[in-house]
């Protein structure tokens, strides 16, 4: 295995995503962010990780990645976000971003010249933001833009679970991680379920390339004061792009 390794390339992300933000006088409406908010985040976005292995058995992870999409809507029904009423046939613009920070280590407990496994311990940090604001009122008139609210949230994703790494030839090399985890972590009670799977050819003996097809589910309930409701959150896509080795 590479004492270090960089990645770069390019993530074709889904992030399939349900938000309710309740405020201090009611329960919010849970919003589905592309059916009703237009918020399409099937996009393919940059990718950037590196690995370190500064002992034989021990192999520490690094990622970022980052995405932000918006879109103005129609609304079908109405929807109560943080205690504001926002009509059906009102239009609104909705903003979401999010920020990926991911962070691994791996004891390869079994080593062999072909393959090793061993456990995993892994962390996505995602910072999220969603703000919506009222641009047209029910008769289609513009309001002046006092009606609008923005909620955000730190969501930790720990995960607990095992990495697998196998060599079948010279220039191949495929690998499997998955993880899952049930945490009551400072404001926020969350499941979480990390899966991914990944293909490298390496043509050049530092040089190579890589795919992968990564997923990472949350559904979490936070009690904080920027997010007061619930979140759930899939994050799942195919990555593939440049590596570099030694």
């Amino acid at each position: 295995m590479d004492t270090f390794s960089f990645r770069a390339g390019g993530y074709i992300s889904t992030f399939d995503s349900e938000l309710r933000a309740d405020g201090e006088a009611s329960n919010g409406t849970p919003i589905d962010l592309e059916r009703d908010l237009d918020l399409d985040q099937d996009n393919a976005i940059a990718f950037l990780s590196a690995t370190w292995r500064p002992f034989d058995r021990h192999e520490f992870g690094l990622a970022y990645y980052q995405d932000d999409v918006s879109a103005s809507r129609q609304l079908q029904r109405d929807i109560v976000f943080d205690d504001t009423v926002y009509p059906a046939s009102g239009t609104v613009r909705s903003d979401f971003d999010v920020s990926a920070y991911e962070a691994s280590y791996v004891w390869w407990a079994a080593s062999h010249e072909r393959w090793a496994m061993g456990p995993r311990l892994g962390l996505v940090w995602y910072d999220i933001e969603l703000s919506i604001a009222l641009e047209l009122d029910v008769d289609g008139n513009q309001t002046d833009g006092s009606v609008s609210d923005s909620v955000s949230a730190d969501l930790p994703a720990p995960s607990i679970g095992g990495s697998w790494r196998w060599t079948p030839a010279d220039q191949w090399r495929v690998s499997a991680d998955a993880g899952y985890f049930a945490a009551d972590v400072g404001d926020i009670d969350a499941d979480v379920l990390f899966a991914r799977g990944a293909v490298e050819w390496y043509p050049w003996e530092r040089v190579g390339f890589w795919i992968d097809y990564t997923i990472s589910d949350i559904d979490a309930e936070v009690d904080d004061s920027r997010l007061d409701g619930d979140f759930n959150f899939r994050d799942s896509g195919v990555r593939l792009g440049v590596a570099y080795r030694f």
